[in-house]
């Protein structure tokens, strides 16, 4: 997403840190690029000259006991990140919830409700979704075969063609659940007959939040959008879908800022768990390259099975851990995303010189070694150190999964280093195996530096 921009925002920083000096120059040579690049995300162009303007006459000032270049790199990082939204704006929940979701037609609106949905059933909340979408015929179906995807339950009525009658059906048993995400019809602002059907469901349900789902493709068109119906329908919010794909999306980003709508989620894909929490810093950050721990640690908690987990590291410490459990891991990493993404994350990763081709091919390799596992019996998935001396094994394996011995040799390797890392961390004082958030102290970490120094690497 904002390639483009965040390949010029890098360079801007090389070329201001390898510059002798700061000057007019440099500085109109780094406003070229940047106006090039916001252009191409679909900024505004008045908000375009609107910045350019300003890191001219303020990116060659002398600030006090502050480098001209850091000052500068200052400056381009603040305004880019004040025309995203500035601060992180979130979506402060109580005990008792209820959320509106309004759109217009085809903005994955319905799909964006269910990941909502999961996410905030990872975080402890009591989840159910009604389905108020009265005028598309699929709604319905796609809202209640959503609800069985991720487990939670779908309040749908597929005869009922008034939304009001539905959520009267279903009032007494809403109560039950504290957080409540619904559906409604796909809108345009403009459109008097639906804001008017929405102004009455707003009336009755009488929602905490009501918040509106645009796609990055909309571009620019999305200021006008939010702003129509903040002033109809009193809108608290936005998020943004297509995140992943679209070139549009600085224009969505930046005109809902213009319009004074705070972006709280962005969808990033087709799964349940692409979605993620909109925070302006964070997103630059990513885009220059140095990271965004924050949002990496929101993926892995949005593909941790809590129970699965806790079950796992039972069998971790009574040393039980199989080829099974080590697919499942690789399912979970497999669904945070590609590792080209997953990498732009890790501070300290993105501005590496890492390939496309080398990351392709190491989740090539995760992919071979799952139908390698497949391939096992039951015996070798459980006890893999069979398969080490036993050549005609690996090249049964090898045949039923299209891989190579050697690329099920690769995956043993792999596995008995999880294992044996396992084994050695157990007994360590104070490790919570079960919260991966909670680090080792130094000590822990020098004791399995100790133990298995540099023989081991990952992949």
């Amino acid at each position: 997403m904002l390639e483009s921009l965040g390949n010029i925002l890098r360079k801007s920083v090389d070329k201001i840190t390898s510059a002798i000096f700061v000057d007019k120059k440099l500085v109109d040579s780094i406003v070229k690029d940047l106006q090039r690049a916001l252009i191409s995300a679909d900024v505004n162009i008045a908000l375009v000259k609107e910045l350019s303007e300003k890191i001219k006459s303020e990116g060659e000032k002398y600030v006090k006991d502050v480098e001209k270049k850091e000052h500068l790199i200052k400056l381009l990082n603040d305004e880019i990140t004040e025309i995203l939204g500035g601060e992180k704006k979130e979506l402060k929940l109580e005990k008792q919830e209820k959320i509106l979701f309004v759109g217009l037609y085809g903005t994955g609106k319905t799909t964006t409700i269910s990941k909502l949905a999961f996410y905030y059933k990872k975080r402890g909340r009591k989840v159910a979704m009604l389905g108020l979408d009265v005028h598309r015929p699929a709604a319905s179906d796609q809202l209640e075969q959503l609800g069985k995807k991720i487990d939670v339950p779908a309040f749908v009525d597929k005869q009922e063609k008034n939304p009001i009658k539905i959520y009267e059906k279903y009032e007494k048993e809403l109560k039950k659940y504290d957080l409540i995400l619904i559906d409604s019809a796909g809108r345009d602002a403009l459109e008097k007959s639906l804001i008017e059907e929405i102004k009455n469901i707003s009336k009755i349900l009488k929602p905490t939040h009501t918040i509106l789902v645009i796609a990055a493709d909309i571009g620019q068109t999305a200021k006008t959008q939010a702003q129509k119906l903040k002033e109809t329908i009193g809108i608290d919010g936005v998020i943004i879908t297509r995140m992943d794909s679209s070139a549009k999306a600085g224009g969505a980003l930046t005109a809902c800022h213009e319009a004074n709508a705070s972006v709280y989620f962005i969808g990033t894909g087709e799964k349940p768990q692409d979605i993620e929490t909109f925070n302006p810093t964070s997103f630059i950050s990513r885009l220059l390259g140095m990271g965004d721990l924050e949002s990496l640690l929101e993926k892995v908690r949005n593909v941790t099975d809590d129970k699965a987990q806790k079950k796992l590291t039972k069998r971790l410490e009574e040393g039980k851990f199989t080829l099974d459990d080590f697919a499942q891991q690789l399912d979970s990493m497999q669904s945070m995303g590609p590792l080209s993404s997953i990498t732009k994350m890790i501070p300290g990763l993105g501005k590496t010189k890492v390939s496309e081709d080398m990351l392709e091919g190491q989740e090539s390799k995760m992919k071979h070694w799952k139908h390698a596992i497949k391939s096992m019996t039951l015996e070798e998935r459980e006890n893999p150190e069979i398969l080490e001396k036993q050549t005609a094994r690996l090249q049964r394996i090898a045949k039923g999964s299209g891989t190579t011995t050697g690329e099920i040799r690769q995956l043993l390797k792999q596995y008995k280093m999880i294992k044996e890392l396992a084994s050695g961390a157990k007994g360590l004082e104070d490790i919570d195996m079960s919260n991966p958030q909670k680090l080792m102290s130094n000590k822990q970490m020098m004791k399995l530096a100790k133990k298995f120094g540099k023989k081991k690497r990952m992949f």
